[in-house]
């Protein structure tokens, strides 16, 4: 971690040297400073509940680098000590129940594997011991409860009884002459990633390493499959003798959302897994109640719609019965913890442009918000109820580690929580401006949130150009929350007023205001975001007609449909964008979201796909547009791209195309991302033309 001296030189320093158009009283936020901010992540709560283990990542645009670290820290706060740090990346902390190891993921050795290394109150206790070494490499590491062993998962191809067949097709597949594949299905890449022939498995391995790992989850199917979101799909019974996962079980997953929990009984090394749900939609994230009567889980009812409203299951295991607990809540619970009574759920859900904590008691009634502040989530409780732990991230702020005394609730039922890391002390010198909610009438009368950022010297009486961001999904929102690919403080920091509406398809306003854009990708919520600009130009402290726009992925959409159909903006920036909505078809990965979205295929609605797809009305394009791309986007492919880069150069509409051959639908790499947010802003400051936005 970076001290607080480094980095607040480090923004005294970039002062000096900022543009002379910028105010000197304030250091300016580039890209280049929030590339150098720490990324705290994944908190651990050690059973006893008195310290945290938690992941840095840093970050360098020298080197094009990033680097994770685990690190641990007192509860209620302290000073944080090194745990595991190397060269390369550690990662994924898991506290063995008695508290005196931790098992994390390692690739300081060249290949990413389990590791341990023992821990006591002061820091690291020895030095780290490498548990396996598979040629198919190790994640996603766990602990059973009775601290005998541990689960991970690691990629194998299924026909391979044992490790060393693995080992030898791999070094195969590297050594043939010829790269090409040959596919005989669908779901064949994702991602970024191409399949290969493999498939996530589940191992199990003791905790001293006296015996080889076992696959837990053999054939040709994902264990855990590829997520839809949410928490973990995999879990030990409180007593460790029975294992939970969730496995895909449609026979073409490219069009299908579902999966189902199996059980799988772990002291009969011949028992298969029993499929416990059979529920047509997707099911997930299953946890075990302390008592083990319970397996709490995620499910969706309807089958092929990845935005339908998740809802809290119960499972009673003697029953074999299920039950909602959230039938009538208007939510989709994400991240859960179970008190330790087994009587009531801890959870954090979307709600409003935040992410909330609620507390769940199984005795009735809906969640009860708990902490309403910004993003959380990776919630963390003690054993005794009382110590809740989970980051937080803002529109000010990337991730701390937070902590709440649960005992402590007034009687309003908001837990005050407290700081436990302060993981970029140099940040408050930036004055970053916080972000402000706001709302306005939408589409036939609806009540439309937005955010609204402004730049650190913002001054009353001054007129501000308006930077107008649409996000992606669409069934997505945008939060009291920090990004890093998409970061409101930098473009306000470059002097641009920035709005970022909630129209229709966003989550965290009710199943309803989600379910609205389904078959109306141009209709509503372009409605919606029109009547949001009319909100944000009306705005005392924004310049009316100074307006760019930007998006990426149905953002991007929303980009091109902009071309289309508006002249108001003088520049768009059109990122990862879907263009032709038929070719898209034909080329994305999971087919099911269009098929829904769009309701069928392109030969059973082709008046819907052409109604809806930006490139019929490409006659109208007249807004300077740049359009980014990265090479390695499966699922809104780079030919999406460049169709929409080629339409524009014909029609002379200027226009600029910035390729990147090593990034997938985000770009992520630093030195990318670094160039990628400079030629943003000098788009936008060539085409929006304004004397106070200094040059990047």
């Amino acid at each position: 971690m970076r001290s607080t001296c480094r980095l607040a030189v480090a923004a005294v320093l970039l002062a000096v040297g900022s543009s002379p158009a910028a105010p000197q009283s304030l250091p300016r936020f580039t890209v280049e400073e929030m590339l150098k901010l720490d990324r705290v992540s994944d908190p651990q709560l050690s059973p006893d509940g008195r310290r945290v283990a938690y992941v840095v990542t840093e970050v360098s645009l020298e080197r094009n680098s990033r680097n994770s670290d685990i690190w641990m820290l007192p509860v209620p706060g302290g000073k944080p000590v090194a745990i595991a740090r190397s060269p390369r990346s550690d990662d994924t902390p898991r506290w063995s129940p008695d508290g005196r190891t931790l098992a994390f993921v390692s690739t300081r050795d060249g290949s990413s594997q389990v590791w341990l290394v023992g821990v006591g109150e002061a820091g690291p206790v020895g030095e780290p011991r490498k548990l396996t070494s598979l040629a198919t490499e190790a994640s996603g590491v766990t602990w059973s409860p009775d601290g005998k062993w541990i689960l991970f998962v690691s990629d194998v191809y299924p026909e391979c009884g044992s490790l060393a067949c693995n080992e030898q097709k791999l070094k195969e597949a590297e050594g043939r002459a010829s790269k090409a594949r040959v596919i005989d299905g669908l779901m064949f890449r994702h991602w970024t990633s191409w399949k290969d022939g493999r498939f996530s498995h589940l191992f199990l391995v003791p905790a001293d390493g006296s015996a080889a790992p076992r696959d837990l989850t053999p054939g040709p199917a994902d264990v855990p499959p590829f997520s839809l979101g949410g928490p973990t799909d995999y879990a030990f019974s409180p007593d460790s003798r029975e294992l939970a996962f969730v496995r895909k079980t449609d026979k073409v997953e490219a069009i299908s959302t579902n999966s189902d929990l199996f059980l799988l009984d772990l002291a009969d090394p011949k028992a298969e897994a029993r499929r416990i749900t059979t529920n047509p939609a997707a099911d997930g994230g299953p946890l075990y109640s302390p008592d083990g009567r319970f397996i709490a889980y995620r499910a969706q009812h309807r089958a092929g719609f990845e935005a339908d409203r998740w809802q809290l299951m119960l499972y009673d295991r003697k029953a074999g019965e299920h039950r909602s607990t959230t039938v009538g809540w208007d939510r989709s619970p994400d991240s859960y913890v179970w008190a330790p009574d087994s009587r009531s759920i801890y959870l954090t859900a979307e709600n409003e442009g935040r992410s909330d904590v609620f507390r769940l008691r199984l005795d009735g009634g809906d969640p009860v918000p708990l902490i309403a502040s910004g993003t959380n989530g990776d919630l963390q409780l003690s054993r005794d109820g009382r110590t809740l732990v989970f980051s937080r991230n803002t529109l000010t702020s990337p991730a701390d580690l937070y902590v709440a005394d649960l005992a402590a609730a007034p009687a309003n039922g908001q837990v005050p929580a407290k700081p436990l890391t302060n993981a970029n002390p140099g940040l408050p010198a930036f004055k970053l401006r916080e972000g402000e909610s706001a709302t306005f009438e939408g589409a036939g009368g609806a009540r439309v949130q937005a955010w609204i950022v402004k730049p650190p010297d913002f001054a009353d009486g001054r007129k501000y150009p308006l930077l107008y961001l649409v996000h992606g999904g669409p069934q997505s929102a945008w939060h009291d929350g920090w990004t890093f690919r998409w970061n409101a403080q930098v473009f306000a920091s470059a002097g641009y007023v920035v709005v970022m509406p909630n129209p229709r398809g966003s989550t965290g306003f009710g199943q309803q205001f989600v379910d609205e854009i389904s078959g109306d990708w141009g209709g509503k919520v372009y409605d919606d975001l029109m009547k949001g600009l009319d909100f944000a130009e009306a705005l005392p402290y924004v310049e009316r007609g100074r307006v760019g726009a930007a998006g990426a992925s149905f953002g991007g959409y929303m980009m091109n449909w902009f071309l289309g159909h508006t002249t108001r903006f003088r520049a768009i920036v059109s990122h990862a964008s879907v263009y032709n909505l038929t070719s898209m078809w034909g080329v994305t990965e999971e087919l099911w979201f269009p098929e829904w979205d769009i309701k069928g295929t392109p030969w059973t609605n082709p008046e819907g796909y052409a109604k809806f797809s930006p490139h019929t009305y490409a006659k109208n394009f007249k807004t300077p547009t740049l359009v980014t791309h990265g090479e390695l986007d499966f699922r809104v492919p780079i030919g999406e791209g460049l169709q929409l880069f080629t339409t524009l150069q014909r029609l002379e509409v200027p226009s600029r195309l910035v390729y990147f051959p090593d990034e997938g639908h985000w770009i992520n790499q630093p030195a990318n991302a670094a160039l990628w947010y400079r030629e943003f802003i000098e788009w936008m400051n060539k085409w929006v033309p304004e004397s106070r936005i200094p040059k990047p």
